[in-house]
């Protein structure tokens, strides 16, 4: 039976890869490299640089274009029909490069257990059965951890809650009633700005442990604005930005803010 290993690699410093995802990238046969256009042409060739410093002798790359996302319709429905097409065209592939007895691996960005769809699509092309497939998941260094580190905060306060969700469900949801703490992803929209209280903390972090790391911190009425055009100047002058923030409720010490609304924030 072949084998699919899901390595998680952090943010593509070499210095964050664990050893299993070392070991598990010297045990591959076949490593699938996502191409995405030349907007993310460096996170392209990162993740080819740590398959030629750890992949061993015999290991073959293979390019594999990532068809687009439809731009309307309902977006679950839009996310859906992605992956179907992602899943077609990896198995595809798969079925073209994998011997038998083989291994294939994916390089995942941070950990692919966080708001990463690559499990969920290898799940779905082994439900499949047209290629007998086991799976393995490698555990990364992810940027909720690295976010942390940067800033040397502890993401809950005493006895209290992390709540992780993104800048979608953000803006159409708000926040749970009682939440302390929420660590918010895929965020292209500062949604902050207009779903965050102006005396909440924000803890910010871009391009996390690279060359390119960005870190801003204080209220959200003094650093927000701040934070809004150090992305945009990042993905101008990358093609792309990955970064990620930690939202907190309080006004100071270990004192409880007043728990915020769960109403969904205007747009």
């Amino acid at each position: 039976m072949a084998t699919l290993s899901l390595i998680g690699i952090g943010s593509g410093d070499p210095r964050q890869l664990t050893q299993q995802a070392i070991d598990a990238i010297a045990e591959l046969d076949v490593a699938l490299v996502l191409d995405k256009g030349a907007d993310s042409g460096e996170l392209r060739h990162l993740r080819e640089q740590l398959l030629a410093r750890f992949g061993g002798n015999r290991l073959r790359v293979v390019r594999l274009s990532d068809p687009p996302r439809a731009a309307q319709g309902e977006y679950l429905a839009r996310v859906e029909a992605w992956h179907e097409q992602r899943a077609e065209r990896w198995e595809a592939v798969l079925r073209e490069q994998l011997g038998a007895q083989q291994t294939a691996g994916m390089l995942v960005w941070g950990d692919p257990a966080f708001y990463d769809s690559t499990i969920r699509i290898a799940q779905a092309i082994k439900r499949r059965g047209e290629i007998p497939l086991e799976l393995k998941v490698i555990p990364g260094i992810s940027s909720i951890q690295l976010l942390a580190a940067a800033h040397q905060i502890a993401l809950n306060q005493l006895n209290g809650t992390i709540h992780i969700t993104t800048g979608r469900r953000l803006r159409d949801e708000g926040l749970p009633q009682g939440i302390d703490e929420a660590v918010v992803m895929l965020d292209g929209q500062c949604s902050f700005l207009q779903c965050a209280a102006p005396e909440s903390e924000i803890f910010w972090g871009a391009c996390l442990g690279s060359a390119d790391e960005q870190l801003i911190r204080g209220s959200v009425a003094e650093v927000g604005e701040q934070i809004r055009q150090a992305r945009e100047a990042l993905r101008e002058r990358k093609g792309w930005v990955m970064d990620i923030y930690l939202l907190r409720n309080v006004r100071g010490g270990n004192e409880r803010a007043e728990a915020p609304s769960s109403t969904p924030c205007s747009r």
